[in-house]
């Protein structure tokens, strides 16, 4: 396709700038069908009925991106299967748990850019597209930005971490992955307070153990968001993640 394009415009040894947008017109609308076709051929294949065109068309561009190396449709699909046999194994619905499978990462590949997590934002495509608050829920649960409300959104986080925890899914050099997970601590650390860190989930997850005759509620609060910030402004990460702040009081006494 590409090569067809360039002969076009360099047919008699010369390029000709006013077929240049008439060329990138045409490709696109190649691409474009491309895209629906992979979304389609990807639901007909999964056996998933009556979804949203747009919603389609998302799936399909999901063949055109990566996380951590792993290729996003092929991990949605991996995820979809994984959770349509769980579900049939707990007595649930795995025709609703395929779908929230299928379309929990839809949120990475939105047209518009947003600040929203990829989670929240795929949740609201779904919504938006009609999916069952099953399915929008499991979307928008998976890393645990809102509250899940029913059995198949557990699943599709458990399903979600072993497509991408399998040996071989994901390229990652092993060094760079141990210095990041070292480096969020580390940054945790400097913080007044702070007794003890873990990164946990793959890096998805810091968690932060501050003492509490040390750190007040609201200073917790502080530490988590101003520590958010340090990691969006220092580091370089793929995907997101959640910093998990625990202050607790114990109420230690010997029975002698």
């Amino acid at each position: 396709m590409a090569r067809l394009s360039l002969q076009k415009l360099v047919s008699d040894g010369r390029i000709h700038p006013a077929r240049i947008e008439e060329v990138v017109s045409k490709t696109k609308k190649e691409v474009d069908q491309e895209i629906l076709e992979t979304g389609k051929r990807t639901v007909i294949d999964l056996g998933i009925h009556n979804m949203h065109h747009e919603l389609i068309k998302l799936i399909g561009r999901m063949k055109y991106r990566a996380s951590y190396g792993q290729n996003l449709l092929a991990h949605s699909i991996e995820v979809a299967n994984l959770c349509a046999t769980m579900a049939s194994e707990l007595g649930l619905d795995p025709k609703k748990a395929k779908r929230a499978g299928l379309l929990h990462d839809i949120g990475k590949i939105a047209e518009n850019e947003t600040e929203l997590p990829h989670a929240i934002l795929g949740m609201k495509l779904a919504e938006k597209f009609k999916e069952k608050p099953e399915v929008s829920n499991g979307i928008g649960a998976h890393h645990d930005e809102v509250e899940m409300e029913s059995l198949i959104a557990p699943i599709v986080q458990v399903c979600d971490a072993i497509s991408g925890a399998r040996p071989g899914a994901r390229r990652e050099v092993v060094e760079a992955y141990i210095q990041r997970l070292k480096k969020l601590e580390e940054l945790a650390l400097t913080y007044p307070g702070v007794v003890k860190t873990y990164a946990i989930q793959a890096g998805r997850e810091l968690r932060v153990i501050v003492g509490a005759d040390k750190v007040s509620d609201a200073e917790a609060d502080k530490i988590s968001y101003e520590l958010s910030r340090k990691i969006q402004e220092e580091m370089t990460y793929p995907g997101q993640i959640k910093i998990t702040v625990i202050r607790e009081t114990r109420a230690i006494s010997y029975a002698k």
